[in-house]
């Protein structure tokens, strides 16, 4: 591919739900194509299916951050890319400090522990602000009535969090992914919420819980910096990347009502119709960054050592030759094995509770409000294209 071909990394919607259709030309022309990165360095795209796993399960393909540049800027130069990894930020880093970090938290995650520990709880939290809305009467906002608050408490509980602090490390966390912000911004914000998670640990440290937080602080071997900071990326993204799952699946079950009839009586057999949802909508919408250790080939092409890769994760969940009709929402899909929570070594830890969430949460809002309906056309709804992890900012409902 020449080079007057490199374009930057897409972010132009047609619709809500579908990612942008550049992605489908890039495809066309192979599962991988030169991209440029706001910083201007030439780099790479990663859009077919099978390839994006293959990088993602390639111990050559480093996740430190120092390697890492943002595949969308913000303004200023970014304290999270290019520079090493802060403490407890697994995600940013190879193993064996990856392997250290991921091994205290594995545990806590688990499918058979978050359907044995938390199910009851999390149906209990959905039915609580069911009732909020329904004692309210319509028509609501969901986002800060239903979608955000969900997550946000379960996070709260299960690391052990005062619920009071809520609304503080929610406007924190959004400050923190929103692009509109700038470098100094999020810079300010991550300070303040790494400062908030080291007094929560001496906290628990002197008055240990049950919940996650104490477990890390009077079992493991990981300092109070590596638990804060694992704190602070267990609440933002345990947040954040749910409730905007939860909003924009809504928004499009409104939008797709045959979609919507096909969903399960039983939150039990939920598990299908979630998954697809999470594949055809992808919130990680600016994909997963690598940079190649060593010279490696993929596909034919060369990548050369520390150029940077981007694995664009809303492209490769919608890769033909991976799923049929892959831009067809068919809530009856057998096809699985979506990459919305990545794959290999880094994929979400938390991802089993995501899903969990999602199932009751849905399930219980349909069930609960069978006329749920939109309080505004779908062209009035306001997406966040401007934010780290994709949803809605509001969504306007009556029932």
């Amino acid at each position: 591919m020449s080079d007057d071909r490199v374009g930057p990394y897409p972010t132009r919607r047609i619709t809500p739900w579908d990612p942008p259709p550049e992605f489908d030309e890039l495809r066309e022309r192979g599962p991988i194509a030169r991209m440029r990165y706001p910083d201007g360095h030439l780099g790479w795209v990663v859009t077919g299916y099978e390839l994006a796993r293959a990088v993602l399960a390639d111990h050559r393909f480093s996740a430190r951050s120092e390697f890492k540049r943002a595949p969308v800027g913000r303004p200023g130069t970014d304290p999270f890319y290019g520079a090493e990894a802060m403490p407890g930020w697994l995600v940013d880093m190879d193993r064996p400090q990856h392997t250290r970090l991921r091994r205290v938290l594995a545990g806590h995650f688990t499918d058979r522990r978050v359907r044995a520990e938390l199910s009851d709880r999390v149906t209990e939290i959905v039915a609580g602000h069911l009732d909020s809305m329904a004692a309210t009467g319509p028509p609501t906002d969901l986002v800060p009535h239903f979608s955000l608050p969900v997550p946000s408490l379960v996070i709260c509980e299960l690391l052990g969090v005062p619920v009071s602090s809520r609304a503080e490390f929610q406007h924190k966390s959004e400050v923190l992914f929103s692009l509109d912000s700038t470098a100094e911004q999020a810079a300010a914000a991550m300070v303040e919420l790494e400062a908030f998670l080291r007094e929560l640990v001496a906290a628990k440290k002197r008055a240990p819980g049950i919940d996650v937080l104490s477990h890390m602080v009077n079992t493991s071997d990981l300092d109070p910096a590596e638990i804060a900071g694992t704190g602070v990326l267990l609440l933002t993204a345990g947040h954040e990347t749910t409730a905007n799952s939860l909003s924009l699946a809504t928004l499009t079950l409104l939008c797709t009502p045959g979609q919507r009839m096909a969903m399960p009586d039983r939150v039990e057999d939920m598990g299908k119709p979630v998954d697809e949802l999470l594949r055809y909508l992808t919130v990680f919408h600016f994909g997963v960054p690598r940079a190649p250790l060593e010279d490696v080939e993929l596909a034919g092409r060369r990548i050369r050592a520390g150029e940077s890769v981007t694995v664009a994760l809303p492209a490769a969940n919608r890769d033909p030759a991976r799923f049929h009709a892959p831009n067809t929402l068919d809530l009856h899909r057998a096809e699985g094995r979506h990459l919305a929570f990545g794959h290999g070594v880094h994929q979400c830890v938390g991802q089993h509770l995501a899903r969990l969430e999602m199932k009751v949460g849905l399930h219980g809002l349909f069930r609960r409000f069978p006329g749920l309906a939109l309080a505004c056309s779908p062209q009035e709804v306001r997406v966040s294209t401007d934010m780290g992890i994709y949803g809605v900012h509001a969504l306007p409902v009556t029932w």
